[in-house]
């Protein structure tokens, strides 16, 4: 029976390798895509945009991923937590996954002080130079393979709808009209299901800005826009099918690695939350590609192909702060800089300003004992920046007439501020100077958890109680430990350390509070966030082969992963 059992599947799956190879051959000559002549094993790395460890299990047990499930429960694949790094954000994740290097990827959006440069990932030329930034020297995991919807393209021989390859390739690029027809005829199913799954997103979508007329709470901005909904339908439908078309299409042409990402989840569950039915809908969709991905992968064998399933972040459930205090970060920060006492002639009188610092220097001093522990730190940085910088010589190192310049740029629930009195990078003690209220406000206000910043070198971590100071060496803690409360302060504390290093973070770098019912504040108008720290945003998932045994407790940044993948590029990664 074992033997007769074997020459069946053995027969099902030959007649399967044949069906496959006569469909998808006509179908990749028509669109101009050659076999690849790559030899080797080869991987498929299937990314859920935003994804959560905790949020997967969650799923999985309503039902909402039955596929993922299933591989699981047959033992194909094991499933781990992983730890993303900071900032917890797509760029910097996929640029240490298929380059091995996110340095100097201090957010999503960022400025650049030295050049004026505002930076957004989602701009194709912005993140080609990011992508350029981090790639120089280094091999992409995708190098001869194909990309999908992704931010960086690993080097990819085919990168389709991928930011920082966008327009340099097209999918239909040698589809030309009868031909057209023909690559459509040759799947009719997939043509009823995105035709029919459109409409069915159409009417859902109107349906719900109907109700939200009537709920609390429930609130579209345009809703009876019957135009925008159609947006959603090219995401949720129209894009996944193409993705999905494109990776079976390159399973049979044999490319060695292929990346694609999904990510409707992502955009549901900053609307609607993490765990919403917006957004575990949208998980299901993505369960149901994963499956015709892996059958096509199990059974046309022309090439073996590893299977991976991973997030690169997770989502925190958030309050907007401008919700929470009726402005927005930035207008808050105007609101301090405008209350600040400090003028340019103070440093504008030639000859005198030695004398008037040392007797600055002596009131501050004397005021220091007097003040709490909070203003005490504050004057005794003040004091630390004048008695470095005071000369009979010494030039004013700020354009003053730029000190209502402040640039500020949030991701989620973190956000970087920077003051463009200089072009270059300012210590806690500059800004304590020039803007004399404004580090204090930030401190105490209960929608920030977090203000880090440098000072000669160090960086220095403040919360409402306490103070780390980091360097090299190790770390000092005055009063209580602002981290403590995250499950893994150390690391947290590298991680901070490493994010202020980079030459593009803020002068200030603020993180929101802990709101209550686990929920953060974040600087954006969202109920679920990701780049910042706190929550399961740090903490993403990944499922891969389980006879790899892979020792994920090592990841504590998403470049981490990249040796493991770089192992296929010289066929060093092998079945075992």
């Amino acid at each position: 029976m074992g033997w007769l059992t074997r020459k069946i599947v053995d027969l099902f799956n030959a007649i399967a390798r044949f069906y496959y190879s006569r469909k998808y051959s006509a179908i990749a000559e028509r669109i101009g895509r050659r076999e690849s002549e790559a030899k080797g094993r080869g991987f498929i790395i299937v990314q859920i945009d935003g994804l959560a460890y905790e949020h997967l299990l969650e799923a999985m047990e309503r039902g909402y991923a039955p596929y993922v499930k299933r591989l699981l429960d047959r033992g194909e694949l094991a499933l781990a937590r992983w730890r993303c790094g900071l900032p917890s954000t797509t760029p910097a994740a996929q640029a240490g996954i298929m380059y091995g290097e996110n340095f100097d990827i201090p957010a999503f959006r960022w400025y650049e002080k030295d050049t004026g440069t505002s930076v957004v990932c989602k701009v194709p030329k912005l993140a080609r130079a990011v992508q350029e930034r981090v790639s120089a020297g280094r091999r992409g995991i995708l190098e001869g393979g194909s990309s999908y919807a992704n931010m960086m393209d690993g080097d990819a021989r085919l990168s389709l709808f991928t930011l920082s390859a966008l327009g340099r390739q097209r999918f239909f690029e040698s589809v030309r009209g009868v031909g057209f027809l023909l690559l459509f005829l040759l799947s009719p199913l997939r043509v009823a299901r995105v035709v029919l799954l459109s409409l069915w997103e159409y009417l859902v979508e109107m349906a719900k800005r109907a109700i939200a007329l009537f709920v609390p709470g429930r609130r579209y901005r345009r809703p009876f826009d019957v135009l925008s909904p159609f947006l959603g339908i090219l995401i949720n439908v129209v894009l996944r099918e193409i993705q999905t078309f494109g990776v079976i299409i390159d399973i049979y042409r044999g490319m060695p690695a292929i990346y694609v990402n999904y990510y409707s989840y992502d955009e549901a569950a900053h609307h609607f939350g993490p765990t919403s039915v917006e957004a575990f809908k949208a998980l299901r969709g993505i369960d149901k590609q994963i499956k015709q991905i892996d059958r096509i992968r199990t059974r046309y064998r022309r090439r073996e192909y590893d299977l991976y399933i991973l997030s690169d972040h997770g989502m925190t459930p958030s309050v907007p702060f401008q919700q929470l205090y009726g402005c927005t970060l930035g207008q808050y920060i105007a609101r301090q800089v405008g209350e600040g006492v400090f003028t340019d002639e103070r440093w504008g009188k030639e000859g005198r300003e030695t004398i008037e610092a040392q007797f600055l220097m002596e009131e501050l001093k004397g005021l220091e004992g007097r003040l709490s522990k909070r203003g005490g730190a504050l004057v005794r940085l003040m004091r630390r920046f004048i008695e470095e910088r005071v000369g009979p010589e010494e030039e004013m190192p700020w354009d003053l007439s730029r000190r209502g310049d402040i640039v500020v740029r949030s991701s989620g629930s973190m956000t970087h501020i920077y003051f463009n009195v200089s072009p270059s990078p300012l210590d806690l003690s500059e800004i304590a100077v020039l803007y004399p209220s404004l580090l204090r406000q930030l401190i105490e206000h209960p929608g920030i958890g977090l203000v880090v910043g440098r000072e000669g070198g160090e960086t220095v971590i403040v919360g409402k109680g306490g103070t780390i100071t980091l360097d090299e060496e190790g770390a000092e803690i005055r009063g209580e430990n602002p981290l403590a409360s995250l499950p893994e302060p150390e690391l947290a504390a590298e991680q901070l350390r490493r994010l202020a290093s980079f030459p593009h973070s803020g002068d200030l770098i603020l993180f929101g509070a802990w709101h209550g019912d686990g929920k953060l504040v974040c600087f954006e108008d969202q109920v679920a966030s990701h780049g910042g720290l706190g929550g399961p945003q740090d903490y993403p998932f990944i499922m891969y082969p389980r006879r790899l045994n892979l020792d994920l407790e090592k990841v504590t940044n998403a470049k981490d992963l990249y040796p493991h993948f770089a192992a296929y590029l010289d066929g060093t990664r092998r079945p075992r």
